[in-house]
């Protein structure tokens, strides 16, 4: 049986029921590893769960920041240095990406406390998580507050794309299933990801049609 949790309600859960509650009403997200350093190069990561496609043309790709009224390495070194990679968190380690939202010091980095090796490629100055099956490297694009909570969207443009190539199918699209990546909902429950059905492009005058059926056993 449904039950409703109107504004009253939700206005009156205690903080951390409320964080969880409305953090899981959005469902399976992807679990994202995010790659900066400072101008020394002392590297940082962090898991984020709010990035987002923004547009193909030109490539970029969205990530809604924590508000920046405490030290958040990340987003101070993104805005320093103008890159940062989203590397894409393999279901064979989520317990060690977990782990990287602890509060460690700028000096220490969660690449070897949380036991993920940082790779670079070419000239690119942000780190990359050599163990991430799908790394993407983005500049920024827009960095824009938004009033509602004072949250902060970072909006980059992909400058690289870092992924198996038996994993890219005809149509352009990354089957991502292949990859064995970690999905989250919530704050902090893991999944692995499963996939049904891909589609065809839907059009008014035809039922909706499967092009390719997945085993959901697997």
């Amino acid at each position: 049986m449904t039950h409703l949790f109107d504004t009253d309600a939700i206005d009156n859960m205690p903080q951390r029921f409320r964080a969880n509650f409305i953090n899981s009403l959005s469902g399976y997200k992807s679990a994202n590893l995010i790659g900066t350093c400072d101008a020394n190069r002392n590297t940082n990561l962090a898991i984020v769960s709010s990035v987002f496609h923004v547009g193909a043309n030109p490539p970029l790709m969205g990530m809604l920041m924590r508000p920046h009224s405490v030290t958040r390495d990340t987003l101070s070194n993104i805005k320093e240095q103008g890159v940062y990679t989203i590397n894409a968190v393999p279901v064979s380690m989520f317990e060690q990406a977990h782990q990287t939202s602890a509060r460690y010091t700028p000096q220490q980095s969660e690449f070897d406390h949380c036991g993920f090796t940082p790779c670079w490629h070419g000239d690119f100055t942000a780190p990359f998580v050599a163990e991430s099956p799908m790394r993407v490297a983005l500049r920024v694009e827009d960095i824009q507050r938004l009033d509602a909570n004072n949250t902060e969207l970072v909006i980059g443009r992909i400058e690289q794309v870092w992924v198996d190539n038996n994993a890219v199918e005809d149509d352009g699209t990354v089957d991502i299933s292949q990859l064995s990546l970690t999905c989250v909902s919530g704050l902090d429950t893991y999944h692995k990801v499963i996939p049904i059905a891909k589609m065809a492009y839907a059009k008014p005058d035809k039922m909706p049609t499967p092009i390719k059926l997945f085993n959901s056993d697997q």
